[in-house]
């Protein structure tokens, strides 16, 4: 009876020290493959950001070859930062606030797009 249980203790042993052994190949290749996907995943976002640097650079290209001036772009930009942020839902009250505006003024600059965007809607309609 006492080898009985030395041998089924030893095999427990055995069987502990090979799901150990299985457990760190297995946790190896998840780190491995966990690796691979981060690499991946990192070199598609610096070829994102390079696409990115190549439009804005086009866009600057076009911008000075069609002789758009430096207030024409501003202008641009806070009219881009106005449209988001009225598509996003805020008030004209806080948009002119964020912009240094009155909400008249606001109101007149938006006034071209969400007629666009009230026509769009009637069309689907």
């Amino acid at each position: 009876m006492g080898w009985v249980i030395a041998v089924l203790f030893g095999a427990a042993a055995v069987l502990l020290v090979l799901s150990f052994i299985k457990a760190r190949k297995t946790a190896a290749s998840t780190d491995q493959q966990i690796d691979q996907l981060s690499f991946s995943l990192m070199d598609e976002i610096h070829q994102l950001k390079q696409q990115i640097r190549n439009l804005e650079l086009d866009s600057e290209i076009a911008d000075t070859e069609a002789g758009i001036a430096a207030d024409e772009k501003e202008r641009k930009n806070t009219l881009r930062e106005m449209l988001e942020m009225h598509r996003r839902g805020y008030s004209f009250e806080s948009i002119a606030m964020k912009m240094k505006l009155t909400p008249n003024e606001v109101q007149q600059v938006l006034a071209p797009y969400m007629k666009q965007k009230d026509e769009r809607s009637k069309v689907a309609q």
